[in-house]
């Protein structure tokens, strides 16, 4: 298995208009990742926060349905509570749980030939810019 990241995605209004939905297709079709978990939530302006149902976005993201009962199992009630707690009110999310499947013949050599991962992380995409901007005018 390769390694297991998340991202959670905020909307501001009630729901997302499916734009992005085809970027992530396209990574689960070419083997790069599998979702192993994607929950929907909302947080009214009265800072309420509901779940909403994949089928509720069918309407609008037909392609959205390829994902409905995509549940492993590892999001817990916790989760989401603390998903809900970063999301500013009079918004809608998308909490996605998916492994790097591109990683994993690399992690199991690594595995296999006795080393584990000790260190790991990211880099916003904005400090990479502002470095890259800093770079570029110092020369």
């Amino acid at each position: 298995m390769g390694p297991v990241d998340y991202l959670l995605v905020e909307w501001t209004g009630r729901q997302p208009n499916g734009e992005a939905l085809p970027h992530l297709i396209d990574l689960v079709d070419r083997g790069l990742i599998r979702i192993l978990d994607l929950a929907f939530i909302t947080k009214d302006e009265g800072g309420t926060v509901a779940a909403v149902e994949i089928s509720e976005f069918g309407q609008q993201v037909e392609e959205i349905a390829q994902f409905e009962g995509a549940s492993s199992g590892l999001l817990s009630g916790e989760d989401l509570d603390e998903a809900a707690n970063a999301l500013e009110t009079g918004t809608s999310a998308a909490l996605i749980v998916y492994e790097n499947s591109w990683a994993a013949p690399f992690a199991a050599a690594v595995r296999r030939s006795g080393g584990q991962l000790v260190a790991s992380g990211r880099i916003p995409v904005n400090a990479i810019l502002d470095a890259l901007d800093a770079a570029e005018s110092a020369t």
